[in-house]
């Protein structure tokens, strides 16, 4: 049985990551950390969990909570894992980290989006980029896991295969994405109030957004060249999901096989990623409470250009689903056990 620490239990990541584990054969939560509700019954918190969880929360201290479980998911803002990990904590237990802090391989790149210091950069190389279908073999062994962003996930796995094979022009790569309300976190914010949110739609972050350099630098691993892109997200009244809509100029004239042909020598065998069926496009309410990723293509012949659409439901495959992902990878155990999560409907 793996013992688990979560810190940040009581945000949107954490509460999903306790309804997952719940259900995983393998996994007992041990310590529900919350800064703002520390002794406060969990199910006092989450209602849903009433009767199902008795726990109360503990703190963030990481060093006490390294001598009694076997990894810890760090479901926290920017800033806190970082400051907390040290080579004693990594001796005892891995981390999976749901925040940004080691998900950028440059530190100067991180501080400039970010506009915080980093608190433990010497971990930054060491930290494995968490996107299973990618860095598989190299989660395996590590002792820190950068659990992706959501638009992140989406953006990355529509486009991944096309960059990887040369498809496309990544120079002419535009990302237009919405995403449901709980991706700006659980804490109270002005902009996310119902009256702000109900029967409107808006643009956030424009040019700014602090997934623009991650998705940048993976797609660049992916396509072997630098790659500068347009990524805009866009704030939908609905409580989970992410629809991400990428526009590329074709190298080369293709056809639709051809190109399924290609997605499908990428993701045919992976079990979470549904390559839909010609002239099928993603929707966000197929995928929602599951960890699956749906991705769909259209080739416009008459601009030359593909547009690709990818569906994820943000909480799940976009933060606490991929962490379940990530460290069944790490523990040995089957990729998918915990996360048979069949996508809600209605």
């Amino acid at each position: 049985m793996i013992k688990v620490g979560i810190i940040g239990a009581t945000g949107y990541a954490g509460g999903e990551l306790v309804r997952i584990l719940m259900g995983h054969k393998d996994a007992e939560i041990k310590w529900y950390g919350s800064r703002s509700y520390v002794d406060q019954k969990y199910a006092d918190v989450y209602r849903n969990m009433f009767q199902i969880v008795d726990a109360k929360c503990m703190d963030d201290n990481m060093e006490e909570l390294a001598d009694q479980v076997d990894v810890i998911f760090t479901a926290t803002p920017q800033g806190l894992c970082a400051s907390l990990v040290n080579e004693e904590i990594l001796s005892k237990t891995k981390i999976i980290d749901l925040s940004a802090d080691f998900r950028l391989k440059d530190v100067n790149v991180y501080e400039e989006w970010y506009k915080i210091e980093h608190k433990a950069p010497q971990y930054i190389d060491e930290a494995v980029y968490g996107l299973c279908e990618i860095n598989r073999d190299l989660v395996k062994s590590a002792r820190i896991v950068a659990n992706p962003g959501c638009y992140t996930t989406c953006s990355i796995l529509t486009a991944y295969p096309l960059a990887k094979e040369g498809l496309i022009d990544m120079s002419t790569l535009i990302i237009d994405a919405k995403s449901g309300t709980s991706g700006a976190g659980r804490g109270a914010k002005l902009p996310n109030l119902y009256c702000e949110v109900n029967e409107n739609i808006k643009a956030y972050g424009v040019a700014t957004h602090r997934h623009t350099p991650e998705i940048e630098e993976q797609l660049g691993y992916a396509s072997g060249e630098k790659v500068v892109l347009n990524f805009t997200p866009h704030l939908v009244p609905m409580n989970r999901g992410i629809l991400a809509t990428e526009y590329a100029t074709l190298k080369k004239k293709v056809t639709y096989e051809e190109v399924k042909a290609v997605y499908d020598q990428y993701y045919a065998k992976e079990k979470f990623v549904r390559v839909l069926d010609r002239d099928v496009c993603p929707e966000t309410k197929w995928v929602e409470g599951s960890n699956y990723v749906d991705i769909g293509f259209k080739i416009d012949p008459r601009t030359n250009r593909i547009i690709m659409m990818g569906a994820i439901d943000n909480l799940v495959k976009g933060a606490a689903g991929q962490a379940v992902q990530n460290m069944n990878l790490l523990f040995g155990l089957p990729e998918d056990e915990g996360l048979e999560l069949v996508p809600m409907f209605p």
